[in-house]
């Protein structure tokens, strides 16, 4: 699919890098979102592993191979895509930049590429679909399976290409950043936090005078006397439903005629399961390391689960993605395209819809600069005997989760992916 003109055209964001992006978003945000965007669950053991784990896979190239075209193209859910990159689900996006997921669909829409909308975002379903451009939106199964039902009925009215649902939440995680920061409901600020908000009026100011912070999505729905901001989180904890099931997930297949994703998956037999009851996708997804600390890394599962299922599953890898080629590591071990999270909102703190763009500018300029460099013009030349798994010494030709070899803590720390050449303010124009 070729690029569009308008996502074509650089953002004015000088960032090189993902590292590069973070480190201006964290300039721009005061001290408790930036913890709120970048902090995981417990000893965030998980949230670092994400990013950390793919060191594990080092990458086989061939040479002396014809790379005048590069073709990085995907067909995912029944749709063509210029990149095997979609936009994950964010929730409350408006916390890091005033323009909230508008931005971000915008710059979506613009490079052709898969944008998640959360159904505890700050925009409204019908509000993104004007920003055009193909559109997924998260679900939880909620107790009211009435509002489940409008939900629905509100995506399909606005031309949503797949419902993604989400099962890795039957409790919050526990996040401690947010307790320590203050981002709790209702939130506990210190003075020293306070003051952290003053210290960034571009961010505030918008928070004061700009367009109301809202879930625009379930609002309507809370009851009239809850509808403060925290009255409205209160009423979609009281809807998460404890008792969520395979059954539910049955009943969802029903009622949708779309493509169905479920997110959240780690294990093969449940990814096997998600397929036999007719979802087209997985995601497979420890949500960031925001839910359960210690659960393995979606890269480190990702072969084990394409050998269970074959080949008729879509597998989309959410987890710690920030460089072009960990996106060729996850599609060589059996992946069909990656999701980033944090990389967008990295770039949407920095600059807004700019800062969007310019995140997927530098996957795209990494994905198709590493596919020449690996020798691979389309990513259907990509395999198992482009990677290797260095914890085992082995190819990956029949890999399997049971018989693979711990990795050392040295191995497996966290670092840094990238080195940022961030100047010391926020970019001009951010906000």
């Amino acid at each position: 699919m070729p690029h569009s003109k308008s996502a074509l055209r650089r953002s004015t964001i000088a960032a090189r890098n993902i590292a590069d992006l973070e480190v201006r978003a964290a300039k721009c945000l005061p001290a408790p979102i930036r913890h709120y965007l970048e902090g995981g669950a417990d000893d965030e053991w998980t949230a670092a592993r994400n990013t950390s784990a793919f060191e594990r896979y080092a990458l086989v190239p061939d040479v002396l191979s014809d790379v005048t075209r590069i073709d990085a193209s995907v067909e995912l859910l029944g749709h063509r895509y210029p990149l095997p990159l979609l936009l994950s689900p964010t929730g409350m996006s408006q916390l890091f930049h005033a323009d909230g997921e508008m931005a971000v669909a915008r710059a979506a829409a613009a490079s052709q590429i898969l944008y998640s909308l959360s159904t505890m975002a700050t925009a409204t379903i019908e509000d993104v679909a004007t920003a055009g451009g193909p559109r997924m939106f998260q679900l939880y199964c909620f107790r009211d399976r009435g509002l489940t039902l409008e939900l629905l009925s509100r995506a399909q009215a606005a031309g949503y290409v797949a419902i993604c649902l989400t099962v890795d939440t039957p409790v919050a995680g526990n996040r401690e950043r947010d307790i320590a920061t203050g981002m709790t409901l209702p939130p506990r600020f210190t003075l020293r936090t306070l003051l952290e908000f003053a210290a960034h009026p571009r961010w505030v100011l918008p928070k004061l005078f700009g367009r109301p912070f809202d879930l625009a999505n379930v609002t309507r729905y809370a009851p009239s006397v809850s509808r403060r901001r925290t009255g409205v989180m209160e009423y979609v904890n009281s809807q998460m439903d404890r008792s969520i099931g395979w059954k539910d997930l049955e009943w969802l297949r029903s009622n949708w005629k779309g493509a169905l994703v479920v997110k959240g998956v780690l294990s093969a037999a449940d990814a096997r399961r998600a397929a036999e009851l007719g979802c087209e996708a997985v995601m497979i997804s420890n949500h960031g390391g925001r839910q359960l600390d210690g659960a393995i890394t979606p890269i480190e599962q990702l072969a084990s689960i394409r050998d269970a299922v074959g080949r008729s599953l879509c597998l989309i890898l959410d987890g710690g993605v920030r460089r072009g080629t960990h996106v060729l590591k996850a599609i060589a071990l059996g992946a069909n395209a990656c999701a980033i999270g944090r990389p967008y909102l990295f770039g949407l703190a920095a600059g807004g819809e700019r800062g969007v763009t310019r995140a997927i500018e530098i996957f795209r300029e990494e994905i198709e600069r590493d596919m020449a460099l690996m020798g691979c013009t389309s990513l259907d030349m990509l395999s198992r005997r482009h990677v290797r798994d260095t914890a085992t010494q082995m190819p990956l030709d029949g890999f399997d989760e049971h018989s693979s070899s711990p990795v050392s803590a040295t191995a497996m720390s966290a670092r840094p992916i990238g080195t940022s050449f961030a100047p010391s303010a926020c970019s001009e124009g951010a906000h």
